[in-house]
């Protein structure tokens, strides 16, 4: 039986009624003049013959592909706005980047996205820590891809060239610090343990502002994922307050809907925000300056993170001249923390807080 012969950019011209040269302009999104018919007339003959480009033969003559890849666990809130900052940045330094989302994590799907990275050859791969398994990504790493994580804590060093982490702790020792300046004289934290390395961030932080304030502060914690309702949620923040003095306890959330569903829950219950609560969320997402009361969060800097992400990939691939284009303040912080860097974050006092 003879073996079917592959389809062509030949192929595709004849089908759609184009020339070769108009179906490479297609395929490889030329910025030249073509009008919405014709790119549809060729996308349209490739999904039919099931023209499949070969991007590892296109990129051999020249040794780099350019392409790069980025694995999110979702394309929601930060992750989403991550993956424009590193595309946008990406292709400022003249690389292409493909973002793939986890997806529920599922292992079908991770393996397609490890099948596809393999296939284009890409130049390097962009991890979070909760986007795809050690082991999966060891096998891009065992044929000379370089990885970058970011938001990845106590993953093996031998995997990753470096990680590029927001630095949950400081900022929430700051935000601690912010509800105890506030009148705050209790405090809970509200978190995710089904997201365990990044929620421990998060209570570090918290535990570190705890036992920097001038004076014993009771705290209490739980893990909100593991209760059905918002409301089971407000319940236990209740029993924790009962029979304390009454100074307004603050909440600090794991994420800003999170943190945002407790605030309405606790107005529904006839509470006072500020007042009875002074509530920090984490993200600072669109909906915290307009939800009422106006929330305080903590603001991620995507286009900082992203930048760095990218300055670590092009130390990888050695790309001298995208590197001459970052500041030296930016080469000499990527030289003085090494194999982690840690990413500040800003503070952003609203309502919520009494602000």
């Amino acid at each position: 039986m003879s073996k079917k012969r592959q389809v062509t950019i030949v192929d595709l011209a004849e089908a759609a009624g184009v020339s070769i040269a108009t179906v490479s302009n297609v395929l490889n999104r030329r910025k030249v003049p073509m009008s919405s018919e014709t790119i549809r007339k060729v996308e349209q003959a490739a999904e039919e013959l099931g023209y499949r480009r070969n991007v590892m033969a296109a990129s051999l003559s020249r040794k780099k592909s350019y392409e790069l890849g980025m694995l999110v666990p979702s394309f929601e809130g930060y992750y989403g706005r991550l993956a424009e900052d590193v595309q946008r940045t990406a292709h400022a330094y003249g690389y292409h980047l493909s973002v793939f989302s986890a997806a529920g994590f599922d292992p079908e799907i991770e393996k397609r996205h490890l099948d596809v990275l393999l296939q284009r050859r890409v130049d390097g791969l962009i991890c979070h820590g909760l986007a795809m398994s050690q082991e999966a990504t060891r096998q891009l790493v065992g044929v000379g891809t370089p990885l970058v994580l970011f938001n990845a804590w106590g993953w093996p060093t031998d995997i990753a060239i470096g990680a590029v982490n927001l630095d949950f702790v400081v900022g929430c020792d700051e935000i601690v610090q912010h509800l105890y300046a506030q009148g705050c004289r209790n405090l809970f934290y509200l978190g995710k343990s089904s997201l365990y390395a990044t929620d421990r961030q998060r209570r570090i932080g918290v535990q570190n502002g705890l036992q920097g304030m001038p004076e014993p502060i009771a705290s209490g914690s739980l893990d909100a994922d593991a209760f059905a309702t918002i409301d089971e949620v407000l319940a236990q923040v209740e029993a924790f307050r009962s029979g304390r003095p009454q100074q307004p306890t603050g909440i600090i959330g794991f994420d800003d809907v999170l943190t945002q569903s407790f605030m309405s829950a606790a107005l529904r219950k006839g509470y006072r925000v500020p007042g009875d609560f002074l509530i920090a969320g984490i993200n600072n997402d669109p909906a915290t300056s307009i939800c009422y009361p106006a929330m305080t969060s903590l603001a991620l800097p995507t286009a900082m993170q992203a930048e760095f992400v990218m300055l670590l990939m092009l130390q990888a691939l050695d790309d001298a001249a995208a590197l001459s284009q970052f500041s030296q303040e930016s080469l000499a912080k990527a030289d003085k923390e090494g194999h982690e860097i840690q990413i500040p974050l800003r503070l952003v006092p609203r309502r919520s807080t009494g602000v």
